[in-house]
């Protein structure tokens, strides 16, 4: 009995013990609460987990490179980030978002991509819910006008601006005063008198004035848009060819060039640059991102210069245009945020970098206040000292805003074949209305 009753109270002792500990636990007492407050800083201070983007791009040369200073720029105050940046083809990039944003699902998709502004607003019309809306962080009128229309929809921005394809005609001096005329000849000219001029120096060096690809539109793109107009009506999805007075008189003007025996046959970029590194040609109208490919040519310094872009007669046409260029977009996935940041931070606001990417790269942007830079304003030895950046710049505020759309190269196939039934004898109002009459048809 004395055992049994020893037992019993031992287990009563023992429960006692418990239910106290059990008590202090749940009521705060010092000890307990101390130590889950050292529990709670431990982790408090426990380093967050790093955070990470990845950017798709092409060339290597230009935009990649570009990326590669501006991820250097934003580690100085952002060193957590890890920044992976991968080079694809554009048609490449194009394919995969295609497929990625039709699949419905966001896995493998970058969070910042580049996209061309003749290609953007397809992608921005046909998955808005899928980039990123960047109203907040950048702001549309710091950049060049005319890269409104393609980076934003709907009053809201979903690009950043890039780089700058406003247009120039560089020249010979060299032929050009062979022929009897100087580079103030061209300060304020329209196509015909540049005709004119590049029979002159076929005359007098036998070189031909131009060279073009009969498969490439890109010199009828800078013509129409430096009169305010293009394929598509300002609603970006109305076929505007026929009636186009722009379009009429560019066709026209290329038919001429062919016509006249000024210009030259190339099939392909390398055959392009090789037409103007060999000296066969006396100019090229085309986008200030040739300026690295003539300059190779070292040979030729001295030898060129860039005059303002001849203009149509019809629509008040201005002596800027451009060609090509492209943006940023960030995605709408996980990390959005940071990538946001990141472009804020640098091609959205950062002067001194874009100083940096025209002195190491060549890159013209469209952020405004880069354009009164020191590096902007820099003489170009290969041009006799001229000031080809700041004229750029200059150009780059007259170039005339236009609606890309979504069906600038769907237009173009359609115009690429005309274009061969005009050279071959067809009527041009039949060829435009022809060209009208597909687009209509095969454009929803």
């Amino acid at each position: 009995m004395k055992k049994g009753f020893a037992l019993i109270l031992i287990c009563i002792l023992l429960l006692t013990a418990c239910s106290s500990n059990s008590g202090s636990k749940n009521s705060g007492s010092p000890a307990d609460t101390g130590k889950t407050e050292k529990t709670e800083n431990t982790a408090a201070t426990e380093p967050a987990q790093a955070k990470e983007i990845t950017i798709w791009a092409w060339d290597p040369a230009f935009n990649i490179a570009a990326l590669e200073v501006a991820k250097a720029e934003y580690a100085k105050t952002n060193p957590d980030v890890k920044i992976n940046i991968v080079e694809y083809a554009q048609a490449d990039i194009i394919q995969k978002l295609n497929t990625g944003l039709n699949s419905g699902t966001t896995k493998g998709l970058p969070n910042i991509v580049l996209i061309e502004d003749y290609r953007s607003q397809s992608f921005l019309q046909s998955y808005k819910d899928s980039f990123y809306d960047l109203s907040s962080s950048i702001k549309g009128t710091d950049f060049a006008d005319y890269k409104s229309g393609p980076t934003s929809l709907d009053g809201k921005q979903y690009g950043i601006p890039f780089d700058s394809g406003v247009t120039g005609l560089y020249v010979r001096t060299d032929y050009l005063e062979q022929a009897g005329y100087k580079p103030a000849d061209l300060q304020d000219i329209d196509w015909k008198k540049y005709i004119e001029i590049g029979k002159a120096v076929k005359d007098k060096t036998g070189k031909a004035l131009i060279t073009l690809d009969p498969n490439d539109l890109g010199l009828i793109r800078v013509m129409i848009q430096s009169a305010g107009e293009w394929y598509l009506k300002e609603d970006g999805k109305t076929p505007n060819i026929a009636g186009n007075a722009p379009l009429k008189e560019a066709f026209e003007t290329y038919k001429e060039l062919t016509d006249s025996n000024v210009a030259k046959v190339h099939a392909d970029w390398s055959q392009f640059v090789a037409a103007l590194n060999s000296g066969d040609v006396a100019s090229v109208p085309t986008g200030n991102w040739i300026t690295p490919s003539i300059t190779a040519e070292a040979s030729q310094s001295g030898k060129w210069a860039i005059a303002p872009l001849p203009k149509l007669t019809v629509n008040k046409s201005v002596h800027a245009s451009n060609l090509g260029g492209s943006s940023w977009y960030v995605m709408n996935v996980d990390g959005k945020e940071t990538a946001a940041d990141f472009m804020a931070k640098t091609f959205g606001s950062n002067v001194e970098m874009y100083q940096k990417l025209l002195t190491d790269i060549g890159v013209i942007g469209t952020f405004k206040a880069a354009a009164g830079g020191e590096a902007y304003s820099q003489a170009n030895e290969f041009f006799s000292g001229q000031k080809i950046v700041s004229d750029f710049a200059a150009w780059t505020e007259q170039i005339p805003s236009v609606n890309y759309g979504i069906n600038t190269y769907a237009i173009e196939d359609i115009l690429i074949v005309e274009m061969q039934n005009y050279l071959n004898g067809k009527d041009i109002d039949s060829v435009l209305s022809d060209a009208q009459t597909q687009a209509e048809s095969q454009i929803k």
